[in-house]
């Protein structure tokens, strides 16, 4: 995002994400039919257009089990990983999931967590709140379990204390701040001695051509805002997390190509010739601690 204004950035980032909480899934049909501001002004970022949120779910890795048991509408198609799985969560531990969405993450985390641990999912936008609060009730009558709230804040000042997480989740969200180092210095903050890291996100492998992130501008905000994979490890050891392992996976990528999704086809006309989306940008497992 080209954007020198981080306070339009966010904006444009909250009316995109109220429009997919509303619509239930992001159309990306919608989000290219807009001819001002970035995708997150017009749509979602990270899902895609041709599949369904089960199919997105089971391409990046969620069981089918996991997926079927998730309260009506908490699985928006905005995945690009896993980070439940990535956190291997413990009885008892305390989780944060940022940018928690319609809750799908947190729902998945509170039974791994169980009834005295706690899940705590922070989202900006006022409607994707409304939506998993109304899905606490489905969770609590399926999982037998009360362990699981939502609160609105942004990610770059959470409303957590301090040292009080054990584990921070997060999924294709971080890419969107407009403050990234920020929102590495939070993560610190609220992890406790010890805590750990568990995101999945998009990356760039390799600078953009700057004619692709013009086009991409207006196209796909979670590729746009995408930060090189050096640049993540350097926020990261700069906010004092450290055992960080960056893992790339560009398949989720090379997938999104080869189901022929809409604005991935767009990305590779504008690429270089002989190139392909992968070659840029890549899905990353991020690991770290707080020690």
């Amino acid at each position: 995002m080209t954007t020198t204004d981080p306070h339009a950035t966010r904006e444009d980032i909250l009316k995109g994400y109220t429009k997919i909480a509303r619509d239930g899934q992001w159309s990306g049909v919608q989000a290219s039919s807009k001819t001002n501001g970035s995708c997150c002004g017009g749509g979602g970022c990270c899902g895609p257009t041709t599949l369904t949120a089960e199919q997105v779910g089971l391409a990046v890795g969620y069981g089918a089990e996991d997926l079927a048991a998730l309260p009506e509408g908490a699985n928006m198609g905005l995945s690009c990983g896993n980070p439940t799985a990535i956190a291997a969560l413990k009885p008892g531990e305390v989780v944060l999931d940022l940018g928690s969405g319609g809750g799908m993450d947190c729902f998945l985390a509170g039974p791994r967590v169980g009834p005295i641990g706690r899940v705590i999912g922070v989202d900006m936008t006022p409607d994707m709140l409304t939506k998993a609060r109304r899905n606490i009730e489905s969770y609590r009558r399926q999982s037998k379990l009360d362990n699981v709230e939502f609160r609105l804040g942004e990610i770059e000042h959470l409303p957590v204390a301090d040292a009080s997480i054990d584990v921070v989740l997060s999924n294709c969200v971080i890419n969107l701040s407009p403050d990234k180092a920020q929102v590495w210095h939070e993560i610190a903050r609220v992890l406790k001695p010890g805590g750990r890291v568990a995101i999945s996100d998009l990356a760039l492998v390799k600078p953009l051509p700057e004619a692709v992130v013009a086009d991409l501008e207006a196209l796909v905000g979670c590729v746009a805002g995408a930060e090189l994979i050096d640049t993540i490890h350097a926020d990261m050891q700069t906010a004092g997390l450290t055992d960080i392992e960056l893992n790339s996976k560009p398949g989720y990528v090379d997938a999104m190509t080869t189901w022929q999704d809409p604005l991935y086809q767009k990305i590779i006309a504008a690429l270089p010739e002989g190139s392909k989306v992968s070659d840029f940008v890549t899905s990353l497992d991020i690991a770290a601690r707080k020690s």
